[in-house]
């Protein structure tokens, strides 16, 4: 990280603190205390990890091979980035995935075969082409950066830790809880 702002290194220290242990509401919390991202600064590749609240993903996607997110322009999103055994990189079409089956029956992606299965069958569904854009939105009173799915009933929304830091929350149509990561620029 470059030369962080006394505000930036707060915004860590409460990151590290939550990454600890932390609830859906303090998330939302320290998400609504953050200032808004803009869509330029989204461009580029991005690494991501949960930030564990108790939601039914936590944890769910890195299991299967999530590393991350592209950006190549407000109107080319690589939503979905997952990372072959080898260490090569692969986007995925993001309507393959069975996110409302996965948060409503969360017992079924626990089970020890499950991320084994996904990580074979998700290179079936690579994809070249962009699945999502980015848009300026106002979520939770603040305009800023969110990522829209082209297939799916979700949004992305994004506010800043620092210029190579973001927190991120899943708005999906149908959840009650706040699914929660963290991206940080590759």
């Amino acid at each position: 990280m470059n030369d962080m702002t006394g505000s930036d290194a707060d915004a860590h220290a409460r990151l590290a603190a939550l990454e600890a242990g932390t609830t859906g509401a303090e998330a939302l919390a320290f998400f609504d205390s953050l200032p808004p991202v803009s869509v330029e600064a989204m461009i580029g590749a991005w690494r991501g990890r949960d930030l564990h609240t108790g939601h039914p993903f936590d944890g769910l996607l890195p299991r299967f091979g999530w590393h991350g997110k592209r950006f190549e322009s407000a109107e080319a999103v690589h939503p979905l980035v997952f990372e072959r055994p080898d260490g090569t990189l692969y986007s995925v079409t993001p309507a393959s995935a069975p996110f409302a089956a996965l948060r409503d029956f969360p017992k079924i992606a626990s089970r020890p075969r499950v991320p084994k299965i996904v990580r074979t069958v998700a290179p079936l569904t690579a994809t070249t082409k962009p699945k999502a854009r980015l848009r300026r939105i106002e979520h939770r009173g603040v305009l800023t950066a969110a990522m829209i799915y082209d297939a799916l009933p979700i949004i992305d929304i994004f506010r800043r830790i620092d210029d190579d830091t973001v927190l991120g929350l899943m708005d999906m149509r149908g959840d009650k809880g706040a699914y929660m990561f963290v991206l940080t620029r590759e």
